[in-house]
């Protein structure tokens, strides 16, 4: 993380103290959260982040604000104290109000926090491990993106403890559903699949601009129920995250899968110049959230 952090419309040094055991959503991880790529000050995909973030809000009863402007406005200055201009940006909205023991005084219903880091280095390609009955598709809650992540922490290391970078989460039917941070797609000929969203998986932003937005020459993407046997007879198997962007996997546990990495680096570098368009496009819009900010601050 770096030296400096959002706290509703107050960027503060991260080590400061700010937030109370009383808040509900802290101790008990009522909130929902989103992690965006930020290239050149803008923040890639926001509408598709913040749309997200405001629908599991509703889901899980979590006040939400009304507008992006005011988070806009804080996170722009974020950025720039933290000279963030290519980072990542994690943005959480938690609940206060609540349960046997929230604490006096909280007049807020909620608060945001946001804070960024440098960009991750994650390798040429990641080797996974194999989780079951790790995600509960029948679950009114499935593909909402809590801020009550503990399980997936769990997990993601006690995937690097046994040598894998991530664990492939199966659900209750043993269907393929996503993995602890990143969807997954498998490639058959030149199309990618990737898990639809009844098997309990997240709606992931690259996920779901491969499927609707992103193209590549003669590549279809498209949903479809994977279990473990369709990994095995696939081409090739990738990742992809805010984060990851489109990643090939090498391995997967118990399995011997193909490694054609043809069709994922199509579409990873037709993710990169969607990007590309999305970043210059944005110069000057809201969304350009550091030369937004920068203005209020001028005026």
């Amino acid at each position: 993380m770096h030296a400096h952090l959002l706290h509703n419309d107050e960027v503060q040094e991260a080590s400061r103290r700010s937030a109370s055991a009383g808040q509900t959503g802290l101790m008990n991880g009522w909130g929902v959260f989103t992690t965006i790529r930020v290239c050149d000050g803008v923040l890639f995909a926001w509408r598709r982040h913040w749309e997200r973030m405001k629908r599991d809000a509703a889901r899980l009863r979590v006040p939400f604000p009304a507008a992006p402007e005011r988070m806009l406005n804080g996170i722009g200055r974020l950025i720039e104290a933290n000279s963030a201009m290519n980072a990542t940006l994690r943005i959480a909205v938690v609940r206060n109000h609540g349960g046997t023991f929230e604490g006096p005084g909280i007049d807020r219903d909620y608060d945001i926090f946001a804070f960024t880091a440098d960009l991750a280095e994650w390798g040429g390609r990641a080797r996974l491990g194999v989780k079951r009955n790790a995600r509960h598709a029948a679950s009114e809650f499935a593909g909402v993106k809590v801020t009550s992540w503990a399980f997936n922490l769990a997990w993601y290391e006690e995937a690097h403890a046994a040598g894998w970078d991530e664990y492939v989460l199966l659900n209750e039917r043993e269907e393929v559903s996503e993995c602890t941070s990143a969807n997954l797609f498998a490639v058959f000929g030149q199309t990618a699949v990737t898990p639809p969203l009844e098997s309990g998986c997240l709606p992931g932003v690259t996920r779901a601009l491969l499927l609707d937005e992103v193209r590549a020459e003669r590549i279809d993407c498209r949903e479809q129920i994977l279990l473990l046997e369709d990994l095995e007879r696939a081409d090739g198997v990738f990742m992809t995250s805010s984060t990851r962007d489109v990643l090939p996997v090498e391995t997967i546990d118990g399995l011997r899968i193909g490694r054609s990495e043809s069709v994922g680096a199509a579409l990873g570098d037709a993710f990169a110049r969607y990007r590309r368009r999305y970043v210059e496009e944005s110069v000057g819009q809201p969304q350009q959230v550091a030369q937004t900010a920068s203005g209020v601050s001028g005026a």
